[in-house]
């Protein structure tokens, strides 16, 4: 063939590859359906996993709080661990009283590099000394190389009290890294700013970090890691390198607890959402709590522990005095307390939030809902970012939108920006899918959106913990499985029923065409399979048995659910019962009598004595009005590791182990505190000493060979591994409450006594010998008996105003809304503290409650309501609640006797009323008994 042959043949074959590749261009106005988005479901079950990073070979690498060190291959489907990094995990107070801490391994991030460097960097807590370190290792292949460890930064912090760590990472295109750092600062329980400056009292001032810029606490770190494994200050940064009383890493400071950044790579600015505090309405302190999903085109101050939201100060506070003072400035921002070592003049402007929202309504952002929050953050959507190969890539309608998502809503948001980057508007990103406690979400390189799920309890591991990936189908669309069971867990013979009802595909052509095949397996072996949408199956065999559903479609395409069965145990029943009193609401009680009951097929229950006090963790708190939820986990999580620990101490006294072991002294044997010291507390140590108990050994300790105990099963042999382990770590101090007995809800000293009680028990049983063991929980929570109304669902003529704080109204004759779950036991009268006002020009009437709808059963009517004017402010030296209430405009409604938890609908009607016209205002719901 002649060389022009060739170079024609040449010139056709591009001309055909340029036509076929190119295809039509996306118009990036057209918004693709929902239903050609496919949620696949990668692995679950994961012990506290905090952030993800992506590997070559579709392999993707993730943190667990406790130190784990895993990886997910995409091709095998197998999660391998890796390592285990030695963390802290508790708190000691000046007390002395040690709880479970929100710090640990808490992110992880590849060198852009990693092809060619296998560098990665993990942010944790060191496990000796009170500070957080970020650190870089070679992974290769699945080896850590420990050696290979270089220290990168430290943050010096406390651990004496909860909260806040950040720890989350991303890389720009000139190789800097930026890291979010938290407050690591008390929680107050008024919820809002902390402005502490007295003595003693260092770790409740915010000033000494978030608002000191010669602290790295509280900051977005922006530094350029070197491959010695030092770091350089890139250009750009808030201060320059030498400037005085600062530290030249800080990009951004003024940030309570700031979670996953990422970086827009056309514009260059930097995203993430924070999380701020709890207090759920305006006060003397100043503004109600808000989250924040933020951007930095640049350096900057973000305002707290000043401002928050939209720059909305909070007022000077002297704790010494118990005095209050003007506003702050947000135009001449001033760090005055004497715990800064920075600064006094604190850098301008000061950047408002992009988007903040309170727990109720918000009125600028209204799509984002009511409910507890956690702002997570989330990636910025840039074709350009994949390769052109890469299968899932989002369609052009998502080019440029921030994609946030936050850990408590479950919803995910693509935010769209004008040209100059400022926010423009928000829309739900697939409205019927949940993706709750999700704790980190990013784009892999298969231009998919994978979510990382934390799982529904703080502190320990969750079955409901998984990595999810969302992919999107231009073409073909995968099916979308639902697997379900009767039953999960129970003694064998175990029936359980199988189903695949809600598993569908979107193609018209697969209609009524797509083939099931479930799988039992156990132990990596299948052990039975199906072909059938609903199949059934007994267990006969103690054991962990993993289900699998793969639905195939027409084309081929297949997508799959998976679901654990535990036969050989049942779930224990756990339950509180507290003598008939209401179980929603504390008027005030001086004492409360309650009961623990405890069942479990196979351990017994506490009336036999075959589950003993001590193995069941009861706690009973303060839940104050403005609280945060992992502080009241963190005491939880230590009584339950307490309770779980006395059953493989139980154990250990009930077997001949105390024959050659002692606790503290050497016998025979080694003593247990000797154990411990030799062998620190990891899953490969754990696995090591279980198979010495159970096989016995010799040659570590001495010539006395260890007797082997063939009778013990691996989980009771584990139980009394993780008791003995545990003698070298750092013990929650909380202490259990009895089965039986009285408790004293008493109101902390300076507390506004609006919060609640909570009493919790929780059981983890001991397993068999081929079962693992399971958990039951059981709780009341007495809360307060005035509620908010923007508590309320299922809304009907409501409207939320700001002014300045938000304004419950209720417009229309028949308006309404609901509460759900109150106990009406005891309940004889309901009163609505309500606004009827010419200032809102609201024209009064009478509220109906109903049971179960708005036409539901008639419990009462009100008294018909009408203008009643207020005073903007109490007298002084009167506390402003009191006075609110006393004075309050109330509907009274006095209800018939009606027990049990109810769902109760509040009907608002004046029929003189024309359109929306405003009835009244609703401040506060209160129950009386």
């Amino acid at each position: 063939m002649s060389f022009n042959h060739i170079k024609n043949l040449s010139l056709s074959l591009l001309l055909i590859s340029l036509i076929f590749s190119c295809g039509p261009k996306e118009d990036p106005s057209i918004k693709p359906d929902d239903n050609r988005f496919t949620k696949v479901v990668l692995t679950e079950g994961m012990d506290e996993p905090m952030e993800i990073t992506f590997l070559p070979g579709n392999r993707v690498l993730f943190v667990e709080r406790k130190g784990g060190v895993k990886i997910f291959d995409e091709n095998t489907k197998e999660v391998t661990l890796v390592a285990t990094i030695p963390v802290n995990t508790k708190y000691t107070n000046k007390e002395g009283r040690v709880r479970e801490a929100e710090e640990g391994l808490m992110g992880v991030i590849a060198h852009p590099d990693y092809a060619q460097n296998n560098w990665i960097y993990m942010y944790y807590a060191d496990p000796d000394e009170p500070k957080h370190v970020l650190a870089r290792w070679e992974l290769k292949g699945n080896e850590l190389v420990e050696s290979s460890k270089k220290i990168v930064l430290e943050v010096p912090t406390q651990r004496e009290e909860c909260c806040h760590t950040g720890g989350g990472m991303v890389f720009d295109a000139e190789g800097n890294l930026f890291l979010t750092v938290g407050n690591n600062t008390v929680n107050p329980r008024e919820g809002s700013s902390n402005l502490d400056e007295r003595p003693g009292m260092e770790s409740s001032d915010d000033q000494r970090a978030p608002g000191n810029t010669n602290d790295l606490r509280g900051k977005i770190l922006r530094i350029h890691p070197e491959d010695d494994g030092s770091y350089t200050i890139p250009e750009g940064n808030l201060f320059p390198p030498g400037t005085e009383k600062t530290r030249p890493e800080i990009y951004t400071m003024g940030h309570r607890n700031p979670w996953r950044p990422t970086l827009d790579s056309k514009t260059g600015y930097l995203y993430w959402g924070e999380v701020g505090p709890d207090a759920s309405v305006d006060s003397i302190w100043g503004p109600k709590g808000y989250d924040e999903f933020n951007q930095a085109k640049g350096p900057g101050f973000f305002g707290w522990p000043y401002f928050i939201g939209n720059n909305f100060p909070y007022n000077r506070h002297d704790h010494e005095a118990g005095t209050y003072g003007a506003p702050y400035d947000v135009n001449k921002p001033v760090n005055e307390s004497v715990n800064n070592t920075g600064l006094r003049e604190l850098p301008t402007p000061v950047i408002p939030a992009m988007i903040y929202y309170p727990y109720g309504v918000s009125e600028e952002f209204p799509m984002l809902g009511s409910s507890g929050r956690s702002a997570t953050g989330g990636p910025v959507f840039r074709k350009a970012d994949f390769a052109s190969n890469a299968p899932f890539v989002f369609p052009a309608y998502y080019e440029g939108k921030w994609l946030i998502v936050d850990f408590m809503r479950g919803w995910i948001m693509a935010v769209t920006m004008d040209e100059n980057g400022d926010y423009q508007s928000m829309e739900r990103f697939l409205p019927n899918e949940n993706f709750s406690s999700a704790i980190d979400m990013d784009f892999g390189p298969d231009g998919a959106l994978y979510v990382l799920e934390y799982g529904s309890a703080w502190f320990r591991g969750n079955a409901n913990s998984r990595l999810i990936k969302i992919e999107y189908n231009a073409g073909n669309r995968k099916p979308n499985v639902t697997a379900s069971a009767d039953r999960l867990a129970g003694a064998v013979p175990l029936t359980v029923n199988f189903s695949s009802e809600g598993t569908n595909d979107y193609d018209d052509y697969d209609l009524n065409k797509l083939a099931f095949q479930w799988t039992i397996s156990s132990e990596g072996k299948v052990l039975e399979s199906f072909n059938r949408p609903n199949p059934s199956f007994t267990f006969d065999q103690a054991g962990v048995y993993e289900i699998e559903l793969v639905v195939t479609d027409t084309k081929g395409a297949q997508n799959s659910q998976k679901l654990e069965v535990v036969a050989g145990n049942d779930i224990p029943e756990v339950k509180i019962s507290m003598n008939g009193i209401n179980q929603s609401f504390w008027f005030g009680e001086k004492e409360l009598d309650y009961q623990v009951s405890v069942k479990d097929l196979e351990d017994g229950g506490t009336q036999s004595g075959e589950i003993k006090a001590a193995e069941v963790a009861i706690t009973f708190d303060y839940v104050p009005e403005g609280f945060d939820p992992i502080e009241i986990a963190s005491k939880q999580s230590g009584a339950e590791t307490l309770a779980s620990l006395t059953i493989g101490k139980n154990l250990i006294e009930g077997s001949d182990c105390k024959s050659c072991h002692q606790y503290k002294e050497t016998s025979i044997g080694p003593s247990y505190e000797a154990v411990a010291a030799k062998y620190p507390n990891s899953p490969e140590n754990t696995n090591y000493l279980v198979g010495k108990i159970i096989n016995g050994g010799a040659g570590v300790w001495g010539e006395h060979a260890m007797s082997a105990h063939p009778q013990l099963s691996e989980a009771d042999a584990k139980r009394m591994v993780d008791f003995i382990l545990s003698m070298d770590d750092a013990q929650a101090t909380v202490a259990s409450l009895p089965l039986n007995g009285k408790v004293q809800p008493l109101i902390p000293e300076g507390d506004n006594g609006q919060g609640g009680f909570l009493l919790r028990a929780a059981y983890t049983d001991k397993g068999s010998s081929k079962a693992p063991p399971l958990s039951s929980v059981d709780y009341i929570a007495l809360r307060n008996p005035y509620l908010d109304p923007q508590l309320s669902i299922e809304r009907k003529g409501v409207q939320l105003l700001t002014t300045p704080r938000v304004s419950f109204l209720m417009a229309g004759d028949n308006s309404s809304f609901a509460l759900d779950n109150i106990d009406l036991t005891g309940i004889t009268q309901i009163d609505l503290h309500v606004s009827v006002s010419t200032r809102n020009g609201a024209a009064g009437g009478v509220v109906e409650v109903r049971l179960g709808s708005a036409n539901g059963e008639l419990l009462g009517t009100s008294n018909k309501v009408g203008v009643k004017e207020m005073g903007f402010r109490p007298p002084e030296g009167v506390d402003p609640i009191v006075w609110r209430r006393e004075n309050a405009n109330r509907a009274q409604v006095s209800i018939k006797p009606t027990s049990g938890k109810q769902k109760l609908y509040f009907v608002f009607k004046n029929p003189e009323v024309k359109g929306e016209e405003i009835l009244m205002g609703i401040n506060e719901i209160q129950f009386i008994k």
